[in-house]
């Protein structure tokens, strides 16, 4: 009489008997794939917050508040003489500061990009050196 027996597999997916069993695999989930178009939109999707966010960022850095009242600011103002530099002017409006300070506010205040002037020049002196 011929009795059958149960396969027990063993290590390395062979049983007792000699026969090839195939390992069970876990069913993996599919894979997303996104097209060109998607990912342009997601993107977007993404973009568009941090550039609203720097767009509103920039737009208060500088802190300017419109009100209805005008400032009024007078200001001092020097003539360059023949063979006078801001150097000169320096000293002359501010003995005891650092002129290359001095220098700097009065390029600032007259929008000078260089420290080169000309005779004749009326130059804007800033209210601290008046």
């Amino acid at each position: 009489m011929y009795t059958a027996t149960a396969q027990r597999p063993t290590a390395f997916g062979i049983t007792e008997f000699g026969a090839q069993v195939s390992p069970r695999v876990a069913p993996t989930a599919p894979r997303l794939k996104i097209t060109r178009r998607g990912r342009l939109v997601l993107s977007a999707l993404v973009a568009a917050p941090l550039v609203i966010g720097a767009v509103a960022v920039g737009m208060n850095a500088g802190g300017a508040v419109a009100n209805s009242s005008t400032g009024h600011t007078s200001f001092d103002y020097e003539t360059i003489a023949s063979g006078e530099t801001l150097w000169h002017l320096a000293e002359t409006v501010a003995p005891t500061a650092d002129p290359r300070d001095v220098i700097a506010d009065i390029m600032r205040l007259n929008g000078l990009e260089t420290a080169s002037v000309v005779p004749g020049q009326r130059i804007a002196i800033p209210t601290q050196y008046s």
